[in-house]
């Protein structure tokens, strides 16, 4: 079976940390879907802008191939408690593939490039996608579909606060990315932490890089603190 990418994927995430387990839940955080090779052409995208989603079928390409156990530890569980990782979203599979639905905004056609303009993903800079095929309501969405332990998403019920040193550099990156803060906020309201952490206070300072951005922050009694904001090295 010869199965190569057709696009790469543009994301403000720049690390597997701190990217949502779902997508969907950093809705307002925008990436890119630049097409390659002869896939890169107008034709293969003619009528996708008739559909307001897309399933886009990715490859996990931070996770060595062949590195996956038959039980997993699912977040949502508290990553205690093992699952087959067939039941499972692990990214550590079989075969190393993931499936996302996401939003189309756009589609641009610059300089001989296409590029999907997309909302709400789930993925890494740098992702390869290897299909891309519209998301049909009527079929794909099974109302009275039962889950197991991910009812509904997990959403830390802290405040997000940002340190005022913080503020000089936050009015810099809103000018360029007014969404940042927004962002910011999302991202660690899905609390990225090890399952096993999920709702404790830690002294402990956590890092993501986003918007090339490197964030540091804590998770406090009251709230969830932003304490610095610099360039990613």
């Amino acid at each position: 079976m010869n199965v190569k990418p057709i696009a790469y994927i543009h994301s403000p995430y720049g690390e597997k940390f701190a990217v949502p387990r779902q997508p969907n839940l950093v809705q307002q955080l925008t990436s890119t879907v630049r097409l390659i090779g002869e896939a890169n052409c107008s034709d293969a995208v003619r009528g996708l802008t008739d559909f307001s989603h897309l399933w886009l079928i990715f490859q996990f390409h931070l996770i060595p191939l062949g590195k996956w156990h038959p039980l997993v530890r699912p977040p949502r569980m508290g990553g205690n408690q093992k699952v087959g990782v067939f039941a499972s979203r692990s990214s550590f599979r079989p075969n190393n593939i993931g499936l996302s639905v996401v939003e189309l905004l756009d589609i641009t056609f610059e300089q001989n490039q296409v590029t999907l303009v997309i909302q709400g993903g789930d993925f890494v800079d740098g992702t390869p996608v290897i299909d891309i095929k519209p998301y049909i309501p009527y079929s794909d969405c099974i109302p009275h579909a039962t889950e197991a332990y991910a009812s509904r998403p997990i959403v830390a019920a802290k405040p997000i606060t940002f340190d005022p040193a913080c503020d000089s550099q936050l009015n810099k990156i809103t000018t360029l990315i007014p969404e940042f803060k927004s962002v910011v906020s999302q991202v660690l309201q899905q609390d990225p932490r090890p399952g096993y952490r999920r709702g404790s206070v830690e002294e402990k300072t956590y890092g993501v890089t986003l918007y090339n951005y490197n964030i540091r922050f804590r998770f406090e009694q009251e709230c969830i603190k932003v304490t610095a904001i610099a360039p990613a090295d």
